[in-house]
């Protein structure tokens, strides 16, 4: 491949950047009433949810794109979902061939989003899109319809700039469960392999540093996430009976858990990785701000603040069933079950994660408490080759599009398909990008998206959507 810094492409590119920048402010207000639209469907790949709504937005996602003209087809499609009879939800595909050798890249996104939780916690309804303080708020908003409307709206401003010039080969693959575990991924990449061939990748599904500065994520945790049931006895007993000299399921659990940290609340689990790697400046300040830390609360862990976010494992209790406040009765549990989400320091497998995690949990399992361990679900975390010319060519776009140089992040969450990709894809560059900032509240009550990062993510991508176009392989 020519490099893109070569004089030719770089100086064509330039003479017509402007327009490009121009075509982005004008078409903003479009691409942000699109994103609203998008924002007012709920569409959740739980079963539990009105699937749907998941129907409406792949058709809205679709539509969206033809109206761009630029894809030679656009299909709304669905694949299988492995070991089981069942299919994964609508996904997007628009594809365009490249033409006279240009390059080809892979816009990825997702429609789906998480479930709003208590509506009594949003400010304003979740699937009501609403501007206020410089921000768009609304369940996916940020994570990740935006993400969708970045490459709407970059390839709209290269169209109408580039017109009949533009010979990028583009595939845009919009996913509909990604925040259900993207449980036909791999299928939909196996079934569709020719179509979604790329030179290079943009994973438009991560965050920034802040929300002036742009951040391309070299690193992610991968993660390890299972059930495990507590069974201490066969029925439940009256506990002023038998209280003292019988153990419950609950006591059990708390014991068992509680080994999982070490006094400073770093994770105590041998066999789980650490990853040796610089961080940024990052003071706990910050940290404070960011998290919502309550003032009297310390942070955890040792190291510094962003290596253990970015480079060590984490153990966390996400779910418990147990009997509620409520319905609460002098009585002696017989079982409990946890939901326990562990994120895996890259270059760490999921499996061998698992592994000790589980035989941490059976080897401190007390009193004999018989432990069953379910719905196991692992991914791999992701280290970034950034020695690629499609990296270098990224990093310009967001120095220019943002105007302040970028920073290499590492992520504490976890984008497991990214495995999927280096596997079937092994030769393409891959770009983790993202619209969201730390106040972004992604999964949380009150999501938002920063209406300047949002502008300044589109220009990224439309000048290197413009600088690819004059790259020949």
């Amino acid at each position: 491949m020519t490099s893109p810094a070569q004089p030719g492409a770089q100086n064509l590119s330039s003479e017509r950047e402007p327009a490009v920048l121009e075509a982005v402010s004008t078409g903003y207000p479009a691409a942000l009433s699109d994103l609203g639209q998008l924002v007012r469907i709920p569409g959740m790949a739980w079963p539990a949810f009105d699937q749907t709504q998941l129907e409406r937005s792949s058709a809205a996602v679709a539509a969206l794109a033809e109206a761009t003209g630029v894809f030679d087809e656009v299909r709304v499609l669905r694949a299988a979902i492995p070991g089981t009879d069942e299919v994964g939800q609508p996904a997007v595909l628009a594809t365009r061939a490249a033409r006279n050798g240009k390059p080809t890249i892979l816009l990825y996104a997702h429609h789906d989003v998480q479930p709003p939780g208590d509506d009594a916690l949003w400010e304003t309804p979740p699937f009501e899109p609403t501007v206020r303080d410089g921000r768009l708020y609304g369940r996916g908003a940020a994570d990740d319809k935006a993400g969708i409307m970045a490459h709407i709206a970059s390839i709209r401003a290269v169209a109408e700039v580039i017109g009949d010039d533009l010979e990028l080969g583009i595939a845009m693959f919009i996913e509909g469960e990604e925040e259900y575990g993207s449980r036909s991924f791999a299928q939909f990449l196996a079934d569709n392999k020719d179509a979604l061939r790329a030179d290079a990748i943009v994973v438009a599904d991560s965050g920034n540093w802040d929300s002036v500065t742009p951040g391309l994520t070299v690193s992610l945790r991968g993660n390890a996430r299972f059930t495990v049931r507590v069974r201490t006895l066969d029925h439940a007993s009256h506990s002023g009976m038998f209280g003292g000299a019988v153990p419950d399921a609950m006591m059990a659990t708390v014991r068992m858990l509680s080994t999982l940290w070490n006094e400073d609340g770093s994770v105590a689990v041998e066999g789980l990785a650490e990853r040796e790697a610089e961080t940024p400046e990052y003071t706990e300040e910050t940290l404070r701000d960011e998290a919502g830390l309550l003032a009297g609360v310390s942070p955890i862990g040792d190291g510094t603040i962003l290596s253990r976010i970015w480079n060590k494992p984490s153990v966390t209790v996400i779910g418990i069933d147990a009997t509620s406040v409520a319905a609460a009765s002098n009585t002696l549990l017989p079982e409990v079950s946890v939901v326990i989400s562990a994120r895996v320091a890259p270059g760490q497998s999921g499996e061998d994660a698992y592994a000790a995690l589980e035989a941490h949990l059976r080897a401190n399992a007390p009193f004999g408490a018989e432990l069953t361990f379910s719905d196991v679900d692992l991914g791999n975390g992701f280290l970034v080759d950034t020695s690629g010319w499609a990296v270098a060519l990224t990093r310009e776009a967001m120095h220019d599009g943002y105007g302040v140089a970028p920073i290499d992040l590492g992520v504490g969450g976890s984008i497991p398909f990214i495995a999927d990709l280096v596997r079937e894809f092994p030769d393409a560059q891959i770009l983790v990008t993202g619209v969201e900032d730390p106040h972004s509240r992604a999964h949380s009550p009150n999501e938002s998206l920063h209406l300047d990062t949002f502008r300044h993510a589109v220009a990224t991508e439309a000048l290197l959507l413009s600088r690819m176009n004059d790259i020949v392989i």
